[in-house]
């Protein structure tokens, strides 16, 4: 289950290439933006697989009333009775728009899967629909990209580890995602007969080695850059108007409204 893990990219070189890259996610922004393309991109994987991580490098720098980020929490028992792709469906982009899924349809044939949130009848239909699903998303125009982060088991539990000890992550970790560590094999399994139903040639999966998180955004973001066909669109020309002349405009004086302490000052 562990492999060799990949050496950590140093700072300096890992900065520059993920400022250049982020970057080209801009231009890329700007293109779906004028085009009316919609672009879809689904982040999967095991807990602590890093999935997180390269969604914030993504969307750091880009427009939020372009790119959303759809992370959806369980689902309400009004939802439970609906047909389960519904509740995704309003999350998906309107022409000009990117959505990046932080996890997705596919927490059906993993955690509910794994854990019996599902029948076994559910999880078989959902094997069968989701091809189905996902071709009618392709066909309409939508472009989907799903990535699978794989970290191994020993990396995934050093993650665990680290996130206990710190009290601004600590909030990532749930029961459930440290009882994953005993379902190691049943998600594996469940992963590969995932792959085997939705690796389709209209929209294929593509697998990020995470265990190097710095490698693994990298990665991804250069790999999502080459699959879309984006163009460099030119911005439009704005010019910073003059600052016109005073109209004798008084500012009310400061005693009349509650300003911030100044912690700043007590550092």
């Amino acid at each position: 289950m562990a492999g060799k893990k990949a050496a950590e990219l140093p700072r300096k070189v890992y900065e520059k290439e993920l400022l250049r890259l982020q970057t080209e996610l801009v231009k890329l922004q700007e293109w779906v933006r004028a085009s009316g393309t919609r672009l879809v991109v689904v982040f999967e994987g095991r807990d602590a697989a890093g999935k997180g991580g390269t969604i914030k490098r993504v969307a750091e720098h880009l427009n939020p009333r372009v790119a959303r980020i759809a992370a959806l929490p369980r689902p309400t028992e009004r939802e439970r009775t609906q047909w389960y792709f519904q509740r995704y469906v309003e999350h998906l982009p309107a022409a000009g728009e990117i959505v990046l899924f932080d996890r997705s349809w596919y927490n059906r044939a993993g955690v509910e899967h794994v854990m019996g949130f599902c029948t076994q009848e559910e999880y078989r239909l959902f094997l069968r629909q989701c091809p189905i699903f996902e071709r009618m998303l392709v066909e309409a125009g939508v472009l989907l990209r799903k990535y699978w982060f794989s970290v191994s088991d020993t990396e995934q539990q050093e993650r665990f580890r680290r996130r206990l000890d710190d009290p601004l992550r600590r909030w990532k970790l749930s029961p459930m995602d440290l009882e994953s560590i005993t379902h190691w094999e049943a998600y594996s399994r469940a992963k590969d007969e995932m792959l085997v139903h939705t690796d389709i040639s209209e929209a294929p999966w593509y697998v990020v080695e995470s265990d190097e998180k710095r490698r693994a955004r990298l990665n991804m973001i250069a790999h999502l850059l080459d699959s879309v066909p984006y163009r460099d669109v030119p911005p439009p020309v704005l010019e910073l108007p003059e600052r016109p002349k005073s109209t004798g405009y008084v500012r009310p004086s400061r005693d009349l409204q509650t300003y911030v302490p100044d912690h700043a000052a007590s550092l």
